[in-house]
């Protein structure tokens, strides 16, 4: 099963739409894949799900869980201040370190509004999953001037398709 994680927590977000897209590319290709949306974690969930109130949130222990039978993973990454969004930092702090992501494996797409494409928060995240064990495919499409590239909630650039296409044929692989 891979677990495709939306970066953000933002309601109607680019991120969620490209992580539909992603798993519409997956499924073509046969996996079984399944979409977390980190606006779907409680709101309350930094103040009664981690550090001493680990396990006592059931709503955030069965996102936890859901996450923790994926194998293989694909995290769509907005750019949010030169870096990846907050929520997504609380919720893999969140997570049982470090059974929940080691020796597991991981694609990474970025996502900006500007010229960079999200490559420093990218390069941020993998640090992250580094250090906890996983595995991180080397090529990490960075989506720049994303608003730019899409309509009516398509990819439009014809690069960006091939990079999603060619990163998901080496995360079957990997």
């Amino acid at each position: 099963m891979i677990k495709i994680i939306v970066g953000t927590n933002r309601k109607n977000s680019v991120s969620k739409v490209i992580a539909e897209l992603y798993q519409s590319i997956l499924i073509e290709k046969g996996a079984d894949v399944e979409i977390l949306e980190l606006e779907n974690l409680p709101n309350d969930f930094v103040e009664t799900a981690l550090y001493e109130n680990n396990g006592k949130n059931e709503e955030y222990n069965n996102f936890h869980e859901r996450l923790e039978k994926g194998k293989k993973f694909v995290f769509i990454v907005p750019e949010y201040n030169g870096s990846f969004p907050g929520v997504l930092k609380t919720f893999i702090d969140g997570m049982t370190y470090p059974n929940t992501f080691r020796n597991k494996k991981s694609a990474l797409v970025g996502i900006s509004s500007g010229i960079g494409g999200g490559g420093i928060a990218l390069s941020h995240l993998t640090d992250i999953f580094h250090y906890l064990g996983m595995h991180v495919l080397a090529l990490k499409p960075k989506l720049a001037k994303i608003e730019q590239n899409m309509s009516d909630n398509l990819l439009t650039n014809r690069l960006y398709m091939d990079l999603l296409q060619t990163q998901a044929d080496m995360l079957l692989e990997f």
